[in-house]
């Protein structure tokens, strides 16, 4: 599923047009975007929990010249599922 099928899906279930559901899905992205940036967590019961966590630098490798490299350390988004979303995976 992509950015627009989730739209068409939301307004369809929600009742409202697929402008509304554009922007209430845009709404929804950001404010996850935000917090994320702000260092914070954002759970959403039943769902799932999105949070940052901190990749450590490391050396890799050049796949073309076999060279080592260094890679910086950054922050990087982490989804753990909730329960309810795992359980209705299986």
């Amino acid at each position: 599923m992509n950015k627009t099928e989730l739209i068409e899906h939301i307004a369809k279930q929600a009742d409202i047009s697929k402008a509304a559901a554009g922007r209430a899905l845009e709404a929804t992205i950001g404010a996850v975007r935000t917090t994320l940036k702000k260092g914070g967590t954002v759970a959403l019961v039943g769902f799932g929990t999105f949070a940052v966590t901190k990749r450590a630098a490391r050396t890799g490798r050049n796949p073309r010249t076999g060279a080592a490299i260094k890679i910086k350390s950054a922050k990087v988004p982490k989804f753990r599922p909730g329960k309810a979303l795992k359980d209705a995976l299986n």
